[in-house]
């Protein structure tokens, strides 16, 4: 039997569902925007937000209203709490997915640029195209929306994550089904495991794109992609990687041709279905890298489930006697920033129809942390998202009713 972890009343739902194959998991596992139990037919809230700050120090939201419209809101660098009001964006009538790991996100360039990706959803069940919106004078305009692969087959293109690098050169990564829809077939499944990664390049602000670049072969399905810089600028990338024969553990690539992929975590995990639960990466001090996931792992004859926290080195391969659990039996989702010597984890905790958002915070450098609790909700909410600029580090943590910032310091 697994012992307690993240989610557990999902996790249970969930591993019942297992012989039902990843797409019965992946639809229930991990709900995302809810707070509190729903039958499988019942919509969840759309509450999946993008959030980061501007150059000018404006705090940026990205999310859908009640009626599934795209909208941008910001807050003054000098009052985080005061939101303007909410501006809706053209997106041609797009249906646009926002629960969870899949929601928008935001970015900014070096030269007035702002980009806005999402994931429009297609007739087929788990299809998608990534689109994106981009602004050239700073917000004040967008663009319609373009889609941003090359390859059109309606087939999965989701959970996108988008960063700019040192030089400016806008990336988009995303999880991409088409070798495994070109696989041949054993029985009723595809020989190919899992899905890939796939990603390009934008070197104008999101004007256009190069071409669609395999970084790797078989990933998770349907958990968030990481991003995070390194020391020399170039973006790392951190996913869940389906490993020989079946172990669903942690790959890191840099975001370059023919980039290898190194085995990040080794907890072991061998089911054959996809949690919707990926991790979280920020560059270390000297020149490593911070981590979170969550995993089950063998630990005195018991298979634990936990979201994790771990060191990795410049090359993504694990520190030794670095990972250790939340102190969180129940934490999800936990996301992740680092500068200097200071590291922040942020998750939450579903109880019932409570949530509690939780911190644990380190001055030096992920050697000891401290606990903090922050907040508590009844109902439906979003996943708790970090947002930072130089030394400032914030929360964002959006309800059914508000959306909620707190400024860590430590």
């Amino acid at each position: 039997m697994v012992r307690r972890g993240p989610c557990w009343g999902q996790w249970l739902l969930a591993l019942t569902l297992v012989l039902g194959g990843a797409g019965a998991l992946a639809q229930h596992m991990h709900g995302g925007a809810g707070g509190s139990a729903r039958s499988a037919k019942a919509p969840r809230p759309q509450l999946g937000t993008g959030v980061a700050f501007a150059p000018d120090g404006r705090l940026w939201l990205a999310g859908l209203d009640a009626q599934g419209r795209l909208f941008v809101q910001t807050a003054e660098a000098q009052d985080l709490q005061a939101w303007s009001a909410p501006r809706l964006l053209d997106t041609a009538s797009d249906v646009i997915s926002a629960d969870g790991e899949n929601r928008p996100k935001l970015a900014f360039g070096p030269r007035g640029q702002v980009v806005l990706a999402y994931t429009q959803p297609r007739a087929r069940p788990y299809t998608g195209r990534i689109r994106m919106l981009r602004s050239s004078d700073g917000g004040q305009t967008f663009s319609a929306p373009v889609t941003v692969h090359a390859d059109r087959q309606e087939i999965t293109h989701r959970f996108e994550s988008i960063a700019f690098d040192a030089q400016g050169v806008l990336h988009t990564v995303w999880i991409d089904k088409r070798d495994m829809e070109a696989a041949p077939k054993v029985g009723k499944k595809s020989s190919y495991r899992g899905a890939a990664i796939y990603r390009n390049e934008s070197r104008d602000g999101g004007a256009s794109f190069g071409p669609d670049t395999k970084l790797a072969d078989h990933s998770c399905e349907c958990c968030r992609i990481a991003l995070a810089p390194g020391a020399d600028g170039q973006l790392r990338a951190l996913w869940r990687h389906v490993f020989e024969p079946n172990v669903r553990d942690h790959g890191f690539a840099v975001l370059a041709s023919g980039a290898p992929v190194v085995r990040a975590s080794f907890d072991g995990w061998q089911v054959d279905a996809c949690p919707h639960h990926g991790p979280g990466l920020a560059l270390a001090a000297d020149g490593g890298f911070h981590a979170v996931w969550f995993g089950i792992r063998r630990e005195r004859d018991e298979d634990v489930a936990a979201v994790r926290y771990a060191q990795l080195n410049a090359d993504g391969s694990p520190r030794l006697n670095t990972v250790r659990a939340l102190p969180d039996e129940a934490a999800e989702h936990a996301d992740l920033l680092a500068g200097g010597t200071r590291v922040a984890v942020v998750w939450r905790s579903v109880e019932g129809a409570r949530s509690t958002l939780r911190a644990w915070l380190s001055n030096d450098g992920g050697q000891t942390f401290q606990l903090r609790e922050l907040a508590q909700v009844q109902g439906d909410n979003d996943h708790p998202r970090l947002a930072q600029q130089g030394e400032r580090m914030v929360v964002v943590w959006r309800n059914m009713k508000e959306v909620q910032v707190y400024e860590l310091r430590f």
